[in-house]
């Protein structure tokens, strides 16, 4: 029976060829499948798990028969040692995977003694691949080298790194590589991350709130924490291992002091042990005022003795605890939140404070870059700049300037943060934000991989041509051995992790962007679709399509032309470009697009906010000429009139008629792509993306009818022949509210 059972998982997960040809488009013939054994199917409920997204893109599924047996062939036994944490969670990592693909685990063994073994280790563990003698210099700690070999007479793969994380994450790889069925014969690969710290950001509060969070509730449960470890933290620390994230910031940048009491600290130290196998390290999120606020003292001036010596007996606490504890996160003098300059000092004083108390136990600060301030009146895409800059160099060896990748806050398009470049004496850490709070939340496909790869590849001409910020934030630019990036994170404690299918895709790709900054967002998604979805090329590169075009359908119904800031005011769901309430200015969208009778768009060029200086010079010449600025950023840089003619010979007025509705029309046909999928993917995932999609779709008509009916309230002008109005008048979308989204702070 189990046998059989087995032989039916193969056949509904990955059907032959010709029933595959036979039921496409409406998979009718899969359908009469599952009719006629699911009877047997739940009968057996148990045998055969139902698909609902928690495996990530870690599923394991049965391979087709005929393919397992070929791999199963270079899987024959596993050599490896077993005598540290880390090598534990190798092992087991291979024997579920492997056993899961193929039907069987490799037999563990001390030594080769047959073909197709796989042995994996370094050459301090392991004899075998200390006598081939691989070339490991160069890889660092976390790289490896994956190779086709003989031992002994017998032809294996190694797996090889310099030390056990680095197997570990070669061991991922390897699994990768059976996953999305590459073949295992004359292997030669060689891998290294390219920066040195790859960090998700949880903005989740003690409370379990997760702030900007659309998955559920914070997957760590304080209150039960230390005596109860959850399974899912394992399987959260095995989904990053599997990208090469190495870091954790487990509490809100918005800090609560309390996580640096005792009481908390034991938690902290139970989750670091959970994580400590797969080589995460856990990070805190610090208040700065916490030596007020738990430590009693009447001051948080960086420089004051005291509270030197204050945050040197915490530092020395946490390491007690933790020894291999990563650091600090820091969000300072930013929307409110405490900070040097509350005691007229810089955020060199205050960055330095914290690193010197860090230092003499290897921790790191990461200093954010995030400041501004409702006293300063300046354009606020200038503020960070105006503070960070004359402090360049003036920071600790141990201190990251974590910067976002834009110059606002996460919008579905920004130029690049002028930041990068523009300070070679202090290494800048990137911050992306995963999670979607300005992209349609959980329930709108949108694939960050082209976004992040397009910051990385923006070419800031810091040091002349090529000065990409992918190179600033490795290192290469200037020199820095201290790299990293941020990803604020997208995670909750919705069974499928991110609160949808295809959300997984942006924690997937945040990792993989971060080991490789140049990796190709389009290979990352075919990757991620093979893995988690299926391996068949009709329905691979139709996903993989839609999904590389799914953000820019964002930008088209949300902030097209270099538009941005236009959400509801607060809580960021949905349109308001109408919105002028608020505490401070720019916290308001008619901050951001300045539209009137007459034009629209942010003037941020020399005749403006003059932004464009922070630029280099290169850059700030192209982004200060509208008719040089790359469209996608007009509206960023220049106010222009509703008739200003576009390259393409349209006004701008009928060219953001027609992006609003091609976003629109995007997302009709992502729809219809999908619509065309059914029976390639288990049921239940599918009708989910499926509702989500007309979710999306009925969310960007919204966003496309109230965004020009609001616009044309202003200018006064027609829609050019062919569109459709907007389908309620623009009070109808005034007085929609919305007080208890998701998320909201």
């Amino acid at each position: 029976m189990n046998s059989f059972l087995h032989m039916l998982a193969i056949t509904v997960i990955d059907p032959p060829s010709n029933i595959r040809a036979a039921r496409r488009p409406r998979g009718t013939i899969l359908r009469r499948w599952l009719g006629v054994f699911g009877g047997l199917l739940l009968a057996c409920a148990g045998t055969v798990r139902a698909e609902d997204g928690y495996d990530l893109w870690l599923r394991y599924r049965p391979l087709p028969a005929a393919q397992a047996s070929l791999y199963r062939s270079h899987a024959a036994q596993l050599v490896m040692a077993t005598a540290t944490p880390i090598e534990l969670a190798t092992r087991d990592e291979l024997q579920r995977g492997l056993g899961g693909l193929l039907g069987q685990s490799p037999a563990l063994a001390d030594a080769v003694s047959g073909d197709g073994a796989i042995v994996v280790g370094t050459p301090s563990s392991s004899p075998a691949i200390a006598r081939l003698r691989l070339d490991t210099a160069g890889l660092g700690r976390e790289g490896y080298l994956i190779r086709s070999a003989v031992i002994a007479g017998h032809p294996v793969t190694v797996v090889a790194a310099n030390d056990d994380v680095g197997a570990l994450y070669g061991t991922f790889h390897l699994l990768r590589l059976v996953q999305t069925g590459q073949l295992l014969d004359k292997l030669d690969l060689r891998d290294a991350p390219r920066l040195k710290l790859r960090v998700l950001d949880h903005w989740d509060n003690l409370d379990r709130h997760v702030e900007r969070g659309y998955a559920g509730a914070s997957l760590w449960d304080w209150q039960k924490l230390p005596g109860w470890l959850d399974p899912r933290y394992t399987d959260y620390a095995r989904a990053n291992a599997s990208i090469g994230i190495n870091g954790t910031v487990l509490n809100n940048v918005n800090a609560n002091a309390a996580i640096l009491t005792p009481a908390y600290l034991d938690k902290v130290k139970a989750l670091a042990g959970v994580f400590r196998p797969y080589g995460i390290r856990v990070y805190l999120s610090v208040k700065f005022s916490a030596p007020i606020e738990i430590g009693g003292l009447k001051t948080a001036d960086p420089l004051d003795p005291q509270v030197q010596r204050w945050w040197r007996a915490k530092a020395d606490e946490i390491y007690a605890l933790i020894p291999d504890f990563g650091g600090f996160l820091v969000k300072a003098n930013s929307e409110g939140q405490p900070g040097p300059q509350d005691y007229g000092r810089t955020h060199a004083d205050g960055a330095n404070m914290l690193a010197d108390a860090l230092a003499p136990h290897g921790g790191v600060v990461m200093w954010r870059a995030f400041v501004y301030s409702q006293h300063n009146n300046d354009d606020r895409a200038k503020q960070a700049y105006t503070e960070f800059k004359p402090l360049d160099g003036k920071f600790r060896a141990n201190v990251l300037l974590q910067v976002k990748n834009g110059p606002i806050d996460f919008q579905p398009r920004e130029p690049f943060n002028p930041l990068f470049g523009a300070m070679p004496g202090t290494p800048l850490m990137m911050e992306f934000q995963v999670t979607k709070e300005y992209l349609g939340f959980a329930t709108h496909l949108a694939y960050l991989g082209p976004l992040f790869e397009e910051v990385l590849k923006a070419d800031t001409q810091a040091r002349g041509k090529g000065s990409t910020v992918a190179k600033v934030i490795d290192g290469q630019l200037d020199g820095h051995v201290l790299t990293g990036m941020a990803g604020v994170a997208n995670i909750g404690t919705d069974r499928d992790w991110t609160g949808s299918d295809f959300n997984q895709a942006n924690w997937y790709a945040y990792g993989r962007l971060a080991w490789n900054p140049e990796a190709s967002s389009r290979d990352i998604a075919e990757d991620w679709v093979r893995m988690t979805f299926s391996n068949d090329p009709a329905f691979v590169k139709p996903v993989v399509d839609m999904m590389m075009g799914s953000r820019e359908a964002v930008v088209d119904y949300m902030t097209p032309l270099g538009l941005h800031h236009l959400m509801g005011h607060g809580h960021h769901y949905g349109p308001a470009p109408w919105d002028a309430s608020g505490p401070r200015a720019d916290w308001t969208p008619v901050y951001y697009h300045r539209a009137d009778r007459n034009g629209i768009g942010f003037d941020r060029s020399s005749s403006g906010s003059d932004a464009v200086a922070q630029y280099a010079p290169p850059v700030a010449a192209e982004f200060n000429d509208p008719a040089r600025a790359p469209e996608a950023l007009l509206l960023w840089f220049h106010h222009l009139p509703w008739n200003y003619r576009l390259h393409s010979g349209q006004t701008l007025w009928d060219a953001l008629v027609a992006h609003y509705t091609r976003g629109v029309e995007e997302v009709a046909q992502m729809r219809n792509t999908w619509a065309r999928l059914d029976g390639y993917v288990d049921a239940d995932r599918y009708r989910k993306a499926a509702s989500f999609l007309a979710i999306q779709q009925d969310e960007a008509q919204w966003w496309r009818d109230a965004s020009i009916a609001y616009f044309q309230s202003l200018n006064g002008l027609p829609l050019p022949a062919g569109y459709r109005p907007p389908a309620h008048p623009l009070s109808y979308y005034e007085s929609l509210t919305f007080p208890f989204v998701p998320g909201y702070p």
